[in-house]
């Protein structure tokens, strides 16, 4: 178990008491590991401590409404590339099968391209494969960060010091055009971009 991966994956889930429990100790944890910077667990402790502060109950409904309303923060990956659209549907399919071959039985409540079933997930592999497969979607999570960035959101530290672990860089020119894609949640058009897949023989690496 890569610990930082599994922290960062409950750190995007809906907040829980037992979760607020453990804040104080996430630092810790994470310089233990040694896979991010120091300015990256830094960051993280600013919004552990931040959250530690608060009534669970306004945690809770800060985190819906940052995520269940916005669809540029939108924690689900398919998502940002292809909405509404009918291809997503199978993207999912897809996604669950390559998670049991891989080992990793998800909750039928949950839906496999959110971000933190994905960390969760790739939290089971070795550093490096986990690395490539992060590096897959890397684009898409960069369009997430990007947006908490403009809202200067707590968040954001969660999604930075995501963005430290894959093995390339955001692409700025596919971000973009991710950015230009996107429709108001209310709208009902499909998008046209290909869907993200991830590990197999894919084209995705760019998240066109």
């Amino acid at each position: 178990m890569i610990k930082t991966y599994k922290i960062l994956s409950l750190l995007l889930s809906y907040p829980t008491s037992e979760l607020q429990e453990f804040l104080e100790e996430i630092g810790g944890e994470l310089r233990d590991e040694k896979l991010l910077p120091e300015e990256a667990i830094k960051g993280i402790e600013e919004f552990t401590k931040y959250f530690s502060s608060q009534e669970l109950t306004d945690w809770q409904a800060h985190y819906v409404q940052l995520f269940d309303y916005s669809r540029a923060a939108s924690l689900h990956l398919f998502e940002h590339v292809q909405g509404d659209s009918k291809d997503r549907g199978q993207a999912m399919v897809d996604l669950i099968s390559f998670y049991r071959e891989n080992g990793l039985e998800i909750a039928t409540h949950e839906l496999p391209d959110h971000l933190p079933v994905f960390l969760e997930f790739l939290a089971t592999l070795d550093t490096q494969r986990a690395t490539t497969l992060l590096a897959e979607p890397i684009n898409v999570i960069a369009r997430i960060f990007e947006k908490l960035h403009e809202k200067n959101n707590m968040y954001q530290h969660v999604l930075s010091a995501i963005l430290e672990l894959p093995a390339k860089n955001p692409e700025r020119e596919t971000v973009n055009k991710i950015i230009r894609s996107q429709k108001p949640m209310d709208l009902d058009e499909e998008y046209e971009e290909k869907p993200v897949t991830f590990g197999g023989n894919n084209d995705c690496t760019n998240c066109h």
